[in-house]
Formats: structure tokens, sequence, C-alpha cells
């Protein structure tokens, strides 16, 4: 099925100011579980892969915790530009380091796109072919940071760790034990 050109999404300025509210909360309560599956990548196997065709569980971790960044950022300039996979920022030395540098940054961006007016939130973004106001594109940083979340879960026990509660117990963590 070919990909639509616009996604036709009416809304006016308090829908979108909705949108982007509800949207922000999401993601930063998905952040808290994400943070968890990343820090529990095992940093002594960090480079375990399930295929030599996947990323390792290290190069995912990472991808995770910029990919959000990059989202966030690309919706707060009103432009998507893929340049490749940026270099690591230093500071990310461990699953703990990247964890806590994507809390950060975060934080940060949200923030950000909380501030940006009911009117930047409904200008139109190119994405890979596809046109969306801003605030649509927040949905995507979403999906795309629980799609990578559930690859890097079914990693961890695979890498020696466990895999902790995401939406409910797993059965390396019960949360009411």
């Amino acid at each position: 099925m070919p990909r639509p050109e616009a996604l036709e999404v009416p809304m006016n300025a308090e829908q979108s100011r909705a949108v982007v509210d509800v949207l922000t909360r999401s993601i930063e309560q998905e952040a808290v579980a994400t943070r968890k599956v990343i820090s529990a990548v095992p940093n002594d196997n960090r480079d375990y892969k399930p295929d030599p065709k996947s990323r390792s569980a290290w190069e995912l971790a990472v991808h995770l915790a910029m990919g959000d960044i990059w989202f966030a950022d690309s919706i707060l300039k009103g432009a998507f530009e893929w340049k490749g996979d940026p270099p690591t920022p230093p500071e990310m030395t461990d699953p703990t380091a990247v964890a806590s540098w994507h809390e950060t940054h975060l934080t940060d961006r949200l923030a950000k796109l909380r501030a940006m007016t009911p009117e930047q939130m409904l200008q139109p973004i190119e994405f890979f072919g596809t046109t969306a106001p801003a605030a649509v594109w927040l949905t995507m940083l979403n999906n795309h940071a629980i799609h990578h979340r559930g690859q890097l879960a079914a990693y961890l026990r695979a890498a020696g760790s466990k895999c902790p509660a995401i939406y409910g117990m797993s059965a390396d963590e019960n949360l009411f034990a």
C-alpha cells in the first residue's frame, strides 16, 4: 500500500494543544519503562545480537535514546533531516549512562515541545514523503521508542539479563511482590 502524501488531520489550535499535552505525557510515561530496559542491558554482553543482521544491544540502546531526541529536535525545528546515525555522545559509556543521558535530554525536549504555540504545532512537516502537522509526529516519536524498546527487551534474557516490567509484571519483575 503506498504511503499517503499528506495525513489529513483536521484540528484547531485548541485541539493541537490538547494533543500535545496528551502525547507528551504519554512519551514521558513510556520513557520511564524505556530507561529501565536500557539500564538492564548487561554492559559485559552489550555486543549481543540475535542475528548478524541485527543491531547489537548496545547499538539498539543508543539508537533508542538518541532517536527520541532526534524526533523531538526535528519537530522543534520544523524539519526532519536524516544524515545517518550521529556519533555516540562520549558520556554514553555504559547502559546506565545511556539511560541517564536520555532522561536529561528528553526532559529538556519535552519542556520545549510543551512550550510550542498551538500554531507551531499545526505547522505541516514532511517526513520521508508524508506531510502532517507537527503535533502528529509526536505519535511517531512514541511509536518509534516503543518499537525499539520491544526489540531491546527481547534481547535481555538471551544476553544474560533480566527483563523489567513494562506494562505489567514480567517473569523477572513482580510489581506486587
